[in-house]
């Protein structure tokens, strides 16, 4: 199921049922998982291994070398799962040995057209990123977050699980999970409740996870004392708990703080 203008590395390994479309390109260093489809004129190079079922649709560029001047041409890579759809003109870009060493996407992501993910980004499982979103180096977003179109990330920035944003938000600091976001200057608009029922979160879930927001956003605790107040809470009400570790990962690391 390789198109005869395309050009398929001897080296590159493809799976069952693989296609590839016309005048694709793929390296030496290439595994696709089975059924997975490539469109035409796709890109897809460097240390990168795609898993099963993907859907890569044209002119994207797959596993090309970071775009970081400290990059010596070291042997890192590019993962990416399982079901994932990644439209028109997207560009993924290989890790570097300052980080992890990998670029990461993991599985069932909906990835629409001209996204960027940067070197060493980690993004999880269920994500959609609309068009144009763009994420510099070392970022990381959770399980289910949704990008809103146009939308910035800075590098070291993390989103956290269940996250939207609004359309060309703009990203310098951590977002805590559960939290609908938007603008420049970024500000918080309450939890994000409809995600949250779509994905099965129970009424008294919500409940919770709103009084969370408002010991965050509107109590005038310092973060420190507002993540002590939810870490308690998270004891008996465990959906909390994604919300308590994060921002203990904030406030033990040397991060750009979450927004406020």
């Amino acid at each position: 199921m390789i198109h005869p203008t395309a050009l398929v590395h001897p080296g590159a390994r493809l799976g069952a049922a693989v296609s590839i479309g016309a005048y694709s390109i793929i390296g030496e260093h290439v595994e696709i998982g089975a059924g997975t489809r490539v469109g035409p004129h796709v890109v897809i190079t460097g240390h990168t291994r795609l898993g099963e079922g993907n859907r890569v649709f044209q002119f994207c560029s797959l596993g090309e070398e970071p775009q970081d001047k400290k990059y010596a041409g070291e042997p890192t890579c590019l993962e990416i799962g399982d079901d994932n759809v990644i439209r028109e003109f997207c560009t993924f870009n290989i890790g570097t040995a300052q980080d992890v060493g990998a670029t990461r996407l993991g599985d069932h992501n909906w990835i629409m057209a001209y996204v960027h993910i940067a070197h060493d980004c980690q993004v999880g499982h269920h994500t959609v990123f609309a068009n144009n979103a763009t994420l510099a180096g070392h970022v990381h977003i959770g399980d289910y977050a949704i990008l809103g179109g146009f939308t910035g990330v800075h590098q070291f920035c993390r989103v956290g699980a269940h996250v939207i944003t609004g359309i060309a938000s703009v990203v310098r600091q951590d977002i805590p999970p559960f939290i609908t976001v938007a603008g420049n200057p970024l500000a918080p608009f309450g939890i994000n409740s409809e995600g949250l029922k779509r994905r099965g979160y129970s009424a008294e879930a919500l409940a919770a996870l709103k009084r969370a927001y408002k010991t965050l956003y509107k109590s005038g605790l310092s973060l420190a004392e507002a993540h002590a107040s939810i870490a308690a809470t998270a004891q008996t009400q465990p959906e909390l708990a994604p919300l308590a570790a994060f921002l203990a990962e904030s406030l033990a690391s040397a991060s750009r703080g979450i927004i406020r």
